[in-house]
């Protein structure tokens, strides 16, 4: 019997000619990414455990981005920031992209992509939940927890679980009106937050293939809202000329095998799809979105590692181009690199920047803005009862900010549509 391809990727980190799910193995890690939030106690317990004067296993190897709350006045998120600062000084980090400086890039799932360090065929941990988005450059991708990041911090290795692996097939053409956040909204929806537990989703077919990294990337980002362990798509030429347009350090990349075998397949005909939206309080409280038109809104946000990157936002525009929004609507996008070519990408001779801005959207700064709720002066953050729509993950209570608003989880065509109407609206009524 053949092998996955999150399996066959474990099988050569562990120096195996093949393994099983439920074995249990230490893995070569490649990359280790961590944050503001979670860093500074990784750090502390790699000092801890390893020796105040003890040196990370590779310099080269450790990326640490600050993202989640950098733009803020509150002392203990800055704090972070400070520990970090004097970490990376300490050990001479490469790879420490400082805010308030130009190497500063915004959220990490983004910036590990637009700075080459998802390489197909490798294995890179992170101290995020949602480090499952790198799984779709065909990568074994996934989050840990502070003390398993301080364990690789020193050693480089980690003991993993190989997990099962359950295949999601899309068929068909995409209609104009869905993106790939409405097809994982499907599968979550179909499954559960509990479906996919310690389970690997790949996703596979002729529909994944046709869409662009950006867009697989949303499918593998939120395959931690189904439980899974990992999201994975296999790498083809598209994977290669985005990676090779980033980084010429080396990779190799890793198919399954034909005859692998899955815990479970489930194939969707795209062409038959509608818009989706998560109604509140969780990701798989999927309902079409003609079920929930008129829903009246106080806010829409545009951004985060799921719904901030940059053809998130030409979605939008889209969409708002000469129009104006008739409620709050925030736009924040996920790296500076998204912003920078917000500002230079054009819709009928007009930036996307200035397209938001002349639909009356306040513009925020790169970063995971309002995604987690943050401190009370977050941009974006949900306050009181707000009905909120939102490209982001996750719309549990308190998530956004306010444990008593509502979040609508929707794709950025959807949020857009609602956002000029000030009730949620179904993004085919407005479409051109």
């Amino acid at each position: 019997m053949g092998q996955t391809l999150t399996e066959k990727i474990l099988a050569q980190h562990a120096g195996r000619e093949r393994v099983a799910p439920g074995d249990n193995i230490w893995v070569d890690v490649d990359i280790l990414m961590t944050h503001d939030v979670c860093g500074p106690p990784t750090i502390d317990i790699f000092k801890r455990e390893f020796g105040e004067n003890a040196k990370v296993w590779d310099q080269n190897k450790l990326v640490i981005l600050p993202d989640h709350y950098i733009f803020t006045e509150d002392p203990h998120a800055r704090r972070n920031i400070e520990l970090l600062r004097a970490f990376a000084a300490q050990h001479d980090l490469q790879h420490y992209y400082d805010v308030g400086t130009s190497r500063y890039k915004g959220v990490c799932h983004v910036a590990l992509a637009e700075e080459g360090f998802n390489r197909p065929g490798n294995v890179l941990f992170g101290t995020d939940s949602h480090t499952c988005t790198s799984g779709a450059f065909g990568l074994f991708s996934t989050g840990v927890g502070n003390t398993d990041a301080a364990l690789i911090m020193g050693t480089g290795k980690i003991w993993v679980k190989v997990p099962e692996t359950m295949r999601f097939v899309f068929e068909g053409e995409l209609p104009p009106y869905l993106m790939a956040k409405d097809l994982i909204l499907a599968v979550i929806g179909e499954i559960g937050t509990d479906g996919g537990t310690y389970r690997t989703l790949e996703f596979d077919g002729g529909a994944v293939y046709d869409l662009s990294m950006q867009e697989r990337m949303t499918l593998t980002n939120m395959a931690i809202e189904a439980g899974g362990k990992n999201g994975i798509i296999a790498p083809d030429q598209v994977t290669f000329d985005f990676v090779r347009a980033r980084t010429d350090a080396p990779f190799q990349a890793v198919y399954g095998d034909a005859d692998a075998r899955f815990h479970s397949e489930y194939v969707f005909d795209v062409s038959q799809m509608v818009p989706v939206v998560a109604k509140p309080h969780s990701p798989d409280n999927k309902a079409p979105v003609t079920e929930v038109v008129g829903t009246r809104l106080d806010k829409c946000y545009i951004g985060s590692c799921t719904g901030g990157k940059l053809e998130d936002f030409e979605a939008a525009a889209r969409i708002l181009k000469g129009l104006e929004v008739k409620v709050a609507t925030y736009v924040v996008p996920a790296s500076t690199e998204v912003q920078r070519r917000m500002k230079e990408v054009t819709i009928d001779g007009q930036t996307l920047w200035d397209i938001f801005e002349s639909a009356g959207c306040m513009m925020g700064h790169a970063s995971c803005g309002a995604c987690l709720g943050g401190p009370i002066d977050t941009f974006g953050r949900a306050v009181g009862t707000e009905v909120v729509i939102s490209t982001t993950n996750r719309n549990y209570p308190g998530r956004m900010g306010s444990k008593m608003s509502a979040v609508y989880l929707a794709s950025p065509l959807t949020v857009a549509a609602s956002a000029l109407n000030g009730v949620i609206t179904d993004p085919r009524e407005v479409l051109v």
